[in-house]
């Protein structure tokens, strides 16, 4: 009889009101206290895209730090908040309606390379403490602007003072802070008044499932919302190892496989059944593991190819 492994990615729909962590601890307790954590942080108030990676699949999880986001965002022009968002302390007042008319040529220079400015609410570390314990306290740290690239920025409605964005963008960019410096810009002062992830990567909501819906279904129903392991590196080229090499990779060891043609770089490593190893670098011919399972694991039925999921992105 085969071992039930839940080793994999469940795609959450956070809700709002809920941190990350709270959300992937009722992941935890649903699905059997089985290791686990999240890729990418939503603040409490947004919703969305939330991939939880379950057992083998928490190796893997930095793939998708690097990959580019898609969000839904509300952004209330005429009031700004000290943190960027709806739940924040108004610090400015302003008129906006003859800044609203102006949002579509001002949101122009939003668009490509950017500097941002972190805020003080978030979780970045100062002397091994996030940001936001030094501001609840009132205090303010010296911060650097750091370059975010956003690649498309486009009203989806508008119902003034509100206006609901598309924003694409790489990793790292704060929508708290977009908003805020688009406020700014204007010279009537905003905020987020709301925040859906739609994307990660290839990786979509309409492919999420609920808490609640989690909660409703039972063990085998659970099971089937968790997706592949693999689907945290399809970013990575793939290769094909026989029977030999793939236990000797399992193993820790360096395999060299007659053809490599122009590999280079990371690959994800399969074996012959299509079994997901893990990931290794090709340096002069040769496969040296860097992250691999402790054992094979076989492909989840996702619904998609993995060809196909991959292209997609």
């Amino acid at each position: 009889m085969l071992e039930v492994r839940d080793d994999g990615v469940l795609l959450l729909d956070k809700p709002a009101g809920m941190s990350s962590n709270a959300a992937l601890q009722g992941v935890r307790r649903l699905m059997g206290r089985i290791k686990a954590g999240h890729t990418g942080t939503l603040d409490p108030m947004a919703t969305g895209l939330l991939p939880v990676c379950l057992g083998e699949a928490t190796k893997f999880a930095s793939g998708l730090l690097d990959a580019d986001k898609v969000y839904e965002a509300v952004v209330r022009l005429g009031v700004a908040t000290d943190t960027g968002d709806a739940e924040g302390e108004v610090i400015f007042r302003g008129e906006w309606t003859a800044a609203a008319a102006q949002i579509d040529e001002v949101l122009r220079e939003f668009r490509g390379e950017i500097e941002q400015m972190p805020p003080m609410f978030s979780a970045i570390k100062h002397r091994g403490r996030p940001l936001y314990e030094y501001a609840r306290k009132g205090q303010e740290i010296e911060r650097s602007h750091r370059s975010v690239r956003v690649y498309e920025i486009a009203i989806l409605s508008k119902s003034p003072p509100d206006f609901r964005l598309l924003i694409r963008c790489s990793k790292g960019t704060y929508v708290r802070t977009l908003a805020h410096d688009i406020g700014s810009r204007l010279g009537c002062g905003a905020h987020l008044a709301a925040l859906r992830r739609t994307m990660i990567g290839a990786l979509r909501i309409e492919d999420a499932v609920s808490l609640p819906a989690l909660e409703r279904s039972d063990q085998a129903t659970r099971r089937s919302f968790v997706r592949s392991v693999d689907l945290l590196v399809l970013h990575l080229p793939a290769a094909y190892l026989t029977a030999v090499e793939a236990k000797s990779i399992l193993q820790g060891k360096v395999v060299e496989p007659k053809e490599l043609h122009s590999a280079s770089g990371n690959l994800r490593l399969y074996d012959q059944s299509g079994s997901f190893l893990g990931v290794g670098l090709v340096a002069e011919g040769k496969i040296v593991p860097r992250r691999m399972c402790s054992i094979p694991l076989p492909h989840r039925n996702d619904g998609m190819r993995l060809e196909e999921l991959s292209a997609s992105g």
